[in-house]
């Protein structure tokens, strides 16, 4: 649903050594309204292309749906003013599914720039998503190390506009299972998880998330939902998502940068070169 769109050529004055006219390609930004049951449940400003695990993903990470049999509809609404947009949905829950809970959700206003908007504490999430157990799962730092790259060579549409953000899904091993890209960060993180919830791989708990810019305590949360261990960033986290992660027992890093970087919370998991497990 609306892959072709998540980019757009344009006209731009290109400012060098030289002023003068050149094509240019800029990243989409459109909105995607969510419907429940029939009724408005969100606006979402993102990036076209998956909405189906956008939406999905962003369902699960409230605790709406706890899997994709919650959904037994979605279905795509005509836009009476701009039918060429394809940016309603509507989904029908199957009724034994969670649905909304004011208790502890968001308020449900989802922009690209969006951060947390109606979470009061720590403690509301853990009511829906317990700490992470410590398992022993650890993860090479060499395999760390090569994340960046990994997932910059799967960036199609950021090569093109260099205006996106992305979200990869990698096993501990390195092995990329899923990479999204979109305006907005959580977005990409909610179709990376959307992705997995489709095929059955949630809990995520043998698994690392990477994120292109900075982590937000709404990504941790969305990767506590999912039992994501690890989570890695080129850019710094916020404060209260480090606090989260140190309360949730997930492995936080920012900061990677070719072969240095800043862990933030849960370095045990992280193994020094040619130390054994």
């Amino acid at each position: 649903m609306g892959a072709d769109r998540a980019s757009q050529r344009a006209r731009v004055v290109h400012v060098a050594e030289e002023i003068g006219m050149r094509a240019d390609e800029l990243a989409a930004e459109e909105p995607l309204e969510v419907r429940l049951n029939g009724e408005p449940l969100t606006v979402i400003m993102r990036t076209p292309g998956h909405d189906a695990d956008l939406v999905s993903g962003f369902l699960f990470g409230e605790g709406i749906i706890r899997a994709t049999a919650d959904m037994t509809g979605f279905r795509v609404i005509p836009n009476g003013e701009h039918p060429q947009l394809e940016n309603i949905v509507d989904v029908t829950l199957a009724p034994g599914a969670p649905g909304r809970d004011s208790r502890w959700q968001r308020n449900f206003f989802a922009a690209s720039s969006c951060g947390l908007c109606g979470v009061s504490s720590i403690e509301a999430v853990h009511r829906q998503a317990a700490p992470l157990a410590d398992d022993g799962m650890r993860v090479d730092q060499e395999v760390i190390f090569g994340l960046d790259a990994s997932l910059r060579s799967a960036q199609d549409v950021f090569a093109r506009t260099g205006g996106l953000h992305a979200a990869g899904l990698f096993t501990v091993e390195g092995d990329p299972v899923v990479v999204r890209e979109d305006v907005g960060r959580h977005n990409a993180v909610d179709k990376v998880v959307g992705h997995a919830l489709g095929r059955g791989l949630v809990p995520l708990a043998r698994n690392i998330l990477m994120v292109s810019g900075r982590t937000s305590f709404e990504i941790v949360q969305k990767a506590l939902q999912a039992r994501i261990p690890v989570i890695v960033a080129v850019s710094a986290p916020s404060s209260l998502a480090r606090e989260l992660a140190q309360a949730s027992n997930l492995t936080l890093i920012g900061f990677l940068r070719g072969r240095s970087l800043n862990v933030y919370a849960g370095p045990q998991r992280l193994r020094p070169q040619g130390q054994p497990d």
